[in-house]
């Protein structure tokens, strides 16, 4: 059970009071709202219908998709915690540079001009670094001459994560490594990754059969994507909750194309909740 400070502790007695949750069901709640940084939220309560996702201003998913009730009151209590995060300490303060605290990356990088979490990841931007965590580890990686500014996650561990820079995306796995989490130091080749993106394009002939055919295919490819999360028994595979609701969208798109009727969606998505 995660510490909490004695503010804390009454905050979190009250709330499981006026919401009729027990203790520890407010203290996953409030967990998951500040991994989230106060605007996002996934997890899996039992009291509260298992698996979902809460985004503030946006979406709520709980497992019973169509309880709106159960949704407004995981909507209230997140956006409730996210408000008692941001106007109290809660948690105990945990000494900076210390992987869990708000500072979590190595005190001899400096300030970060730039930071972020996505999921259970979090990263922090420097001159000519990036500190990545994961699961409480932390990999230090240089950036070379990129000058980053954007990060984005798809599920998978920190070799999934990728930025943009001057020159393009580019994968973290594909930087240099400074620092493992073992403190081990490798050496990596410098890698100049403005001659790869820098190579010449070859310009596409105008050719109207070669477009339709490309369009056909963009169609496709969505529809092998849904047909893999089906097993040859016909039964859903079991996935988490993001990957869930990124099948979902990929429902969503191809009813929008025509390829699915709205109350097959509705079933493959109803089929989908369920195996959360």
């Amino acid at each position: 059970m995660q510490t909490l400070t004695d503010t804390g502790d009454n905050l979190v007695k009250g709330i499981s009071a006026r919401y009729g949750l027990s203790y520890d069901a407010v203290v996953h709640m409030l967990i998951a709202v500040n991994h989230g940084g106060g605007s996002m939220a996934q997890f899996n309560c039992p009291e509260l219908g298992g698996s979902g996702q809460w985004m503030r201003g946006g979406m709520t998913m709980v497992g019973d998709m169509f309880n709106n009730g159960l949704k407004n009151t995981v909507d209230n209590l997140c956006n409730e915690l996210a408000n008692l995060l941001s106007a109290n300490q809660v948690f105990p303060v945990i000494p900076a540079g210390t992987p869990g605290s708000a500072q979590w990356w190595p005190t001899d990088l400096g300030s970060p001009f730039s930071s972020g979490a996505q999921n259970n990841i979090r990263y922090a931007v420097f001159p000519n670094r990036l500190a990545v965590e994961l699961n409480g580890q932390i990999t230090i990686y240089d950036t070379l001459d990129h000058q980053i500014s954007g990060v984005s996650q798809q599920q998978g561990s920190e070799t999934s994560l990728t930025f943009n820079s001057q020159w393009g995306n580019i994968s973290v796995n594909s930087l240099p490594l400074i620092s493992q989490p073992t403190d081990t130091i490798i050496q990596s080749e410098q890698q100049n990754f403005a001659q790869a993106t820098q190579a010449p394009i070859e310009q596409p002939v105008n050719n109207p059969a070669s477009d339709q055919q490309a369009q056909q295919t963009q169609q496709i490819e969505p529809q092998k994507a849904v047909n893999n999360i089906i097993n040859t028994q016909g039964n859903v595979l079991p996935f988490s909750v993001a990957e869930t609701l990124e099948i979902i969208e990929k429902l969503a798109h191809l009813k929008e194309l025509g390829a699915l009727s709205e109350s097959e969606f509705n079933t493959k998505k109803t089929e989908l909740l369920q195996r959360i």
